[in-house]
């Protein structure tokens, strides 16, 4: 008999359940931003028809919530004996998960030691606070609760703020020093058959605490913002009325009627660099809500590189700068460069902090064309180009020939071959003796490493020097023997 009664009286508070919850608005769902903490009495003076109401009253207080990370997290720790977290603040981001894991409570029975409880509350809501307020909601039968004074006075030190329901008429007095103020709006004395009826005054109570009813700018640039808010009218339910001017403006601001399903708008045709207020007011027939407002700066014009210079520059190296530097604005710089005018291409990608960088291995005595381009916040890319030349390789610096071979090849003909650096080199200069006592001299593109005398006498002076754009460097010189079977190295 026992178990049919409770099972019938289960059964009858899941119907009120459900009947509640078809009255809870939807602008419930994206209202509030928060933590709701669940200390609930699992000791043995809580009957276990008591504790199974208790249970549903927890199910159908919470159920309405946009649940997770932003939005309004729950945990639940029993009291009892040695306090049991049943899960907790990051546990579930969706109500089917949470309405699962409040179902699958079971009584603990034990001893009320809400004092050890409340120490492990405070500890969680310290370590986990993430963002918005939070709340503690003590559901206890009032039966020597023991020695919460202190426990509740640091958590409401902490910033939590703390609410009650009793379903025993008694320990009043611990339970008024216990919760926050107004005591009107957070403490409530029920009989267990009687407890829903206070789930929608408990829940607005909670909502006045974590509701999230800021007007927050979501995206910015030089011409425009996107405002956002949690959204608290319906289509039906009425509609909003924006207001906008600068802060310097002289004129009435600009003013638009929004739909009362919205959340967001974005505001245009802004001037750069410019603060602006805005004000949401939301016009409903129902109830009075309150007008949200905000402040904001537009950023500076999208302006850069306006200014790319050159120095240091080298015959193998070259640094280029550029400004105005705007790290809020731009996102990153891209400098391409190359040889001018059918050089690869190559690019460099840098951090949007860094106005200056230096390109190396470049072609000495060489002109290049070097883009900076910037890529704003705002999708637009920005570009400005300068021509750079490299420097000649001064000839002292540059080394000479590392080799000089003659090979006779027939009588009076020799076979010359070199070898030397490409670095810098525009050619070869090559003098020799001839057979009439006259010096000859040829220049040679820096791509032939050899040729071919003839008619010299023997013991004539062959020399090779390299050839660069700032003059001829120093040459090498040997001896010709013109007898096949010899040759002379220099």
């Amino acid at each position: 008999m026992r178990g049919f009664l409770l099972g019938w009286a289960l059964l009858w508070a899941t119907v009120e359940w459900s009947n509640t919850q078809m009255s809870v608005p939807a602008t419930v769902l994206n209202c509030c931003e928060g933590d709701i903490f669940v200390l609930l009495d699992s000791s043995g003076s809580v009957s276990n028809y008591e504790f199974s109401r208790l249970v549903f009253f927890v199910t159908g207080l919470t159920q309405p919530f946009s649940l997770g990370r932003g939005q309004v997290r729950v945990g639940l720790l029993q009291v009892s004996t040695r306090p049991i977290l049943e899960f907790d603040l990051d546990a579930h981001s969706d109500q089917e998960s949470l309405q699962k894991a409040v179902g699958n409570i079971r009584h603990l029975q034990g001893d009320t030691n809400t004092e050890e409880a409340l120490q492990v509350a405070q500890r969680l809501l310290a370590e986990n606070h993430v963002n918005g307020p939070q709340v503690l909601l003590w559901l206890t039968d009032g039966v020597d609760p023991g020695d919460v004074d202190h426990a509740m006075s640091e958590l409401k030190a902490q910033g939590v703020s703390v609410l009650a329901v009793s379903t025993v008429h008694g320990n009043f007095q611990v339970l008024q020093r216990a919760v926050t103020p107004p005591l009107e709006s957070h403490l409530y004395s029920v009989d267990i058959d009687n407890i829903d009826i206070i789930t929608n005054d408990l829940r607005d109570a909670i909502i006045k605490i974590i509701r999230a009813e800021r007007l927050r700018v979501t995206h910015l640039t030089s011409h425009s913002a996107v405002l956002q808010w949690r959204p608290v009218l319906t289509a039906d339910s009425g509609y909003y009325h924006l207001w906008y001017n600068s802060v310097e403006g002289t004129g009435s601001g600009t003013t638009r009627l929004l739909r009362g399903d919205s959340s967001t708008v974005e505001l245009t045709n802004l001037q750069p660099q410019t603060t602006y207020t805005a004000s949401l007011r939301p016009e409903s027939n129902q109830r009075l809500l309150n007008t949200l407002s905000v402040h904001f700066t537009t950023l500076p014009d999208v302006s850069g590189p306006s200014v790319v210079s050159v120095s240091d520059s080298g015959p193998r190296q070259v640094r280029v700068s550029w400004g105005p530097l705007q790290p809020i604005q731009v996102q990153r710089y891209t400098v391409e460069y190359g040889r001018i005018p059918s050089g690869r291409v190559h690019t460099v990608t840098l951090h949007n902090h860094q106005n200056t960088t230096l390109l190396t291995g470049l072609e000495p005595d060489s002109q290049y064309l070097i883009t900076v381009s910037a890529l704003h916040v705002n999708g637009k890319e920005r570009a400005m180009s300068v021509r750079a030349c490299t420097q000649e390789v001064p000839a002292a610096s540059l080394p000479a020939l590392a080799d000089l071979q003659l090979s006779p090849v027939e009588q009076q003909e020799v076979h010359v071959a070199w070898r030397a650096r490409q670095e810098g080199l525009r050619g070869y200069w090559l003098s020799w003796e001839r057979q009439s006592s006259h010096s000859s001299s040829i220049y040679l593109p820096s791509t032939t490493h050899s040729t071919r005398l003839t008619h010299l006498t023997h013991g004539s002076r062959v020399c090779v020097s390299p050839v660069y754009s700032s003059g001829r460097g120093d040459g090498i010189c040997c001896t010709a023997d013109t007898q096949r079977d010899s040759s002379q190295w220099g």
